[in-house]
């Protein structure tokens, strides 16, 4: 009996111990298997997030790649257009701006009450608007029209005129001449606050002397012109002895001073603009050759004149200054009426002027070009309103030659030939 017990306990116990085992056996397979997927598993994730970093390294290296071709290529463009190159532009010039008493009557609109002169410049406010630049002169005054609009010998007029300039492209008008204080001082100040707000540049008169001291300047395409302005009188009425500066007379002290002051302050071509001559004399005189020497020498290399109510002659000269270095410098001693209603001859016939300038990367300037449009300011024999107008004479003879134009009829086609020889013969050979 004690045998058999201890036979089965015996036997228990070897079966507790081959389950143990078992059981032992199972836990180190299970751990084992742990052990393999946590190394299966890190060795996964480290290449996973290799393959990501990887790709973000990639994608940065790209991206710094492309960044850096974009600078290569924007320091490329930036280093193409800091390479110098030469600079040509277009400077448009017109004669005197003149407003008798017959044109701004022909310019009044009952039913409004109000003054255009817009219908006067239709055939040529084309070459007025294509210019760089566009500069005149004028010889009348916006004193208001309180002060009651008048005709010869003292000029005051619309405003309208000055808007009416405005449209058809004129940037700078200068108003040193001699009628400029045909309405006294306030009729001066007056007219350049007008002109100011028809957004029209001015020099040559001044309400301050703050005023007349600044250097007036106009960049074109980057290129820096001064102008200055002077008029030999204004026709006896006396300067204000306490505003001495209000008009810029032609005084070489004056002139070499604010030359002085261009210099100083810095330009590439410089502009001079005179009122000057005798009136009605198509030849320049020994004083304005003098005077056109004089300013070329001191630095001046345009010269643009007005005055005489006629044509002068024009002219492209090589400059030859003190230290021996030359120039290009050009004149025109007149440019003529540019609207009037004057009848004397030569005063209706003129020229829209146009100087192409090169500035070259050395910093020269040359005058290329000295190109115009001859016109003529025509009235109409009728008792219409609106019978003025300035007329594009090539242009009308062209069209009445091809027969695309006939309304001008025989008559005023004769009349503009004879005007187109007398404005060639004056003016001179266009410069080409």
């Amino acid at each position: 009996m004690r045998r058999s017990y201890r036979n089965r306990n015996k036997k228990r116990i070897n079966l507790i111990s081959s389950d143990q085992k078992k059981l032992t056996n199972s836990l180190k397979i299970f751990i084992f298997i742990l052990i393999i997927f946590f190394i299966f598993t890190t060795i996964f994730y480290y290449l996973k997030n290799s393959i990501y970093y990887k790709n973000i390294v990639e994608s940065s290296k790209q991206e710094i790649e492309d960044e850096l071709k974009k600078k290569e290529e924007q320091d490329k463009e930036k280093d193409e257009e800091s390479v110098e190159t030469d600079t040509t532009f277009t400077l448009t010039s017109i004669g005197d701006i003149m407003c008798h008493n017959t044109q701004y009557m022909d310019a009044y609109d009952k039913s409004t009450n109000n003054y255009d002169f817009s219908y006067v410049f239709n055939d040529i406010s084309y070459y007025t608007k294509t210019g760089d630049l566009c500069i005149g002169n004028i010889e009348t005054t916006f004193a208001g029209e309180e002060r009651g609009y008048s005709n010869y010998p003292t000029f005051n007029s619309p405003d309208a005129l000055a808007y009416n300039l405005k449209n058809i492209g004129i940037d700078i008008i200068t108003t040193a001449g001699n009628h400029c204080l045909d309405t006294g001082y306030s009729g001066l100040s007056r007219t350049l606050d007008v002109l100011d707000d028809a957004d029209i540049a001015h020099l040559g008169t001044y309400k301050t002397q703050e005023d007349q001291d600044k250097v007036f300047t106009k960049y074109v395409k980057g290129v820096k012109i001064a102008f200055i302005d002077y008029t030999y009188g204004t026709n006896g009425i006396p300067i204000p002895s306490d505003k001495p500066f209000c008009v810029n007379l032609i005084n070489k002290d004056l002139i070499k001073k604010q030359i002085e002051s261009a210099k100083e302050e810095g330009f590439d071509v410089l502009v001079a603009c005179m009122h000057w001559g005798v009136e009605y004399k198509t030849t320049p005189t020994d004083e304005q050759e003098e005077l056109a020497d004089f300013l070329f020498q001191n630095g001046v290399d345009i010269i643009l004149g007005n005055h005489p109510h006629v044509l002068e002659p024009m002219e492209k000269r090589t400059i030859t200054l003190e230290d021996g270095t030359k120039k290009d410098g050009f004149v025109i001693y007149a440019h003529g009426n540019f609207i009037c209603d004057q009848n004397l001859e030569n005063t209706r016939n003129s020229i829209i002027l146009n100087l192409s300038i090169t500035k070259h990367t050395d910093g020269k300037i040359t005058i290329d070009k000295a190109n115009y449009i001859p016109i003529y300011m025509y009235k109409a024999n009728t008792s219409n309103l609106k019978r003025m107008k300035l007329i594009d004479i090539r242009k009308a003879i062209s069209e009445y030659e091809d027969g695309s134009d006939t309304s001008i009829g025989d008559n005023l086609y004769n009349l503009l030939k004879i005007q187109l020889d007398k404005i060639t013969n004056i003016v001179g050979p266009e410069i080409n």
